[in-house]
C-alpha cells in the first residue's frame, strides 16, 4: 500500500528531496546506464508527487506547469518507480494520480510529455497519443505524446 504526498519544490524537506534525487539517479542514471545531468533546473517551479511505501520513496513524478517544458502545455516528467514495486500496478496508479493532481494544480488540459519510446503503449493507456517522430535524448529513443 502506497501513501501519497504532493508538495511544491519549496515545501520539500531535505529528506524528501534526497529521496527523490536518489530514486531518479538509481533508475535514470545507474539502471538505464545513461550519463546525463539529471538535475535540469526544472524542479523548482514544479509540484512533486511522491508515493511512499513505509519510509521508502518508490514512485515519483514531477508535475510541470505550462510553459516550463512545453509552450501552452503542462507536463508530467521524471516518471519513475523503484524496481521493488514494478509489475505491481504502482506505475499505473502513479500516472492516474499524476494526471488528476496536474489537472487540479494547474487546471490545464492538454498535457504533453516526452516519453521513452518503449513506454508508448503504457502512456497510450492513459489517453496519450504520439505527436512527434522518434528523437534521441541522452542516447535513448523518445517521442512526444499529448493527452488531449
Amino acid at each position: 500500500m502506497l501513501h501519497w504526498s504532493l508538495k511544491h519544490f519549496d515545501e520539500l524537506t531535505p529528506h524528501e528531496l534526497y529521496a527523490i534525487l536518489r530514486l531518479r539517479s538509481e533508475v535514470f542514471v545507474v539502471e538505464q546506464n545513461c550519463v546525463f545531468l539529471e538535475m535540469d533546473n526544472k524542479d523548482q517551479p514544479c509540484h512533486h508527487l511522491m508515493g511512499w511505501q513505509q519510509e521508502e520513496l518508490v514512485a515519483y513524478t514531477r508535475l510541470v506547469p505550462p510553459g516550463v517544458s512545453y509552450d501552452g502545455f503542462s507536463s508530467i516528467g521524471r516518471v519513475v518507480t523503484a524496481a521493488s514495486v514494478r509489475s505491481s500496478g504502482a506505475g499505473k496508479l502513479l500516472m492516474e494520480k499524476s494526471i488528476q493532481e496536474l489537472e487540479k494544480s494547474y487546471n490545464q488540459n492538454p498535457i504533453r510529455i516526452g516519453a521513452q519510446l518503449y513506454l508508448e503503449r503504457f502512456y497510450t493507456y492513459f489517453g496519450f497519443v504520439r505527436t512527434s517522430d522518434v528523437y534521441d535524448e541522452d542516447g535513448i529513443d523518445h517521442i512526444e505524446m499529448t493527452r488531449p
